[in-house]
């Protein structure tokens, strides 16, 4: 049997849609004749990204649990019980052979009820902190694929897939020529080049700290490549010069890598992954404004084996020119960090994911 039909759920930041869409994109060519729904939540940017890249997309009217006292959290419960309806009614419509979830609060109803009619449910973690929804989850999945060894901690160890996160495939695909790569973003050869990546929206105290320090940038022979977030652009375009280029949003994230030298980034789960996959000596400023400050824990996971570096976010004033002069001025430095990434890095992860759902479907197709 070829003709099979997943639902994939995951959204509210790229974190959870690209590894959604790098699984599908790989079950797509394991099985040509497979029909795909994706579910997300109502405004998210995966009801434009997912379309955007062929595939299909419902909307539940579901929201992340609110920390402080507001109308959003009285509303939550309502959110949560039609959220589960809809979910149920996406579920026997669509009538999928199994249901992959990849994390953020979108994926909870759709595999909750998923869980409760029969239909085999895989989840896929990508922090090295377990999420509320995937904990929830975990107890009636039939795996759990994890990024992170000793995971156990979080779910049951007997359903425990190690395979790393998955990544979009045109990252290492189309890695290019540096030369090449300078030449798209109109930046010299003769310079190295710091990209900067805060997320697709944009990070507030990173863009303030690289503003700050920009003349001390170029003292230091450095070209930027300065992503600087769609709700932030209007506010950095006018420091965009020679070697100064200021951009909402990088559409081709390889030539981006391509180019770069050192990098600053957030340390989202697929983030990381994509940069130990490309081996580009890199500083992580954790989001502290995250569920569980799991950002920080990834960042952590990393550094421990020498494959990053991390600054605090409060810690900028202080900690990031030692620390990022230290990798610029020590090629060993940069060099040992490359060697950790590439050991840390596994390539092949979305191929055992899939691996792991073949197999779940041949077990399925056995005991219908």
């Amino acid at each position: 049997m070829s003709n099979y039909k997943f639902i994939l759920s995951g959204g509210g930041t790229g974190g959870h849609i690209y590894p959604a869409i790098a699984i599908a994109d790989a079950l797509k060519v394991t099985y040509p004749a497979a029909s795909f729904l994706f579910v997300g939540a109502q405004g998210k940017m995966e009801m434009q990204k997912v379309p955007q890249l062929g595939y299909s997309i419902k909307g539940l009217w579901i929201s992340g649990l609110s920390r402080k006292i507001s109308m959003t959290l009285l509303f939550f419960p309502f959110k949560l019980f039609y959220s589960l309806f809809q979910a149920l009614f996406i579920l026997v419509r669509f009538k999928p052979h199994m249901v992959i979830g990849t994390g953020g609060y979108a994926s909870a109803p759709l595999l909750k009820m998923a869980q409760i009619i029969g239909v085999p449910t895989l989840i896929q973690e990508q922090n090295s902190y377990a999420g509320v929804s995937n904990k929830w989850l975990a107890k009636k999945a039939q795996a759990i694929c994890v990024a992170y060894p000793n995971m156990q901690q979080y779910f049951p160890k007997e359903r425990l897939v190690l395979t790393g996160n998955p990544v979009r495939s045109d990252i290492s695909e189309l890695l290019v020529d540096k030369n090449v790569a300078l030449a798209a973003f109109d930046l010299q050869e003769t310079q190295p080049v710091l990209l900067v990546l805060g997320g697709s929206l944009g990070a507030k105290k990173i863009n303030e700290y690289i503003a700050a320090q920009l003349p001390y940038f170029k003292e230091k022979g450095l070209q930027l490549l300065w992503q600087c977030g769609s709700l932030y652009y209007e506010q950095y375009k006018s420091s965009q010069s020679k070697n100064v280029k200021v951009l909402d949003y990088i559409v081709e994230m390889p030539l981006a890598y391509s180019a770069a030298d050192l990098l600053i980034s957030r340390a989202g789960a697929g983030t990381i992954s994509e940069i130990m996959l490309i081996g580009c000596p890199a500083i992580f400023i954790p989001s502290p404004n995250v569920a569980e400050d799991h950002q920080t824990k990834n960042a952590l996971a990393v550094t421990e084996i020498g494959a990053g570096a991390m600054v605090i976010e409060k810690q900028l004033e202080m900690e990031f020119k030692p620390i990022f002069e230290d990798l610029l001025d020590n090629q060993h430095a940069r060099q040992s960090m490359k060697v950790a990434m590439k050991s840390a890095a596994q390539p092949n992860a979305t191929a055992a994911i899939v691996k792991t759902i073949k197999e779940l479907l041949e077990i399925y197709k056995a005991n219908k």
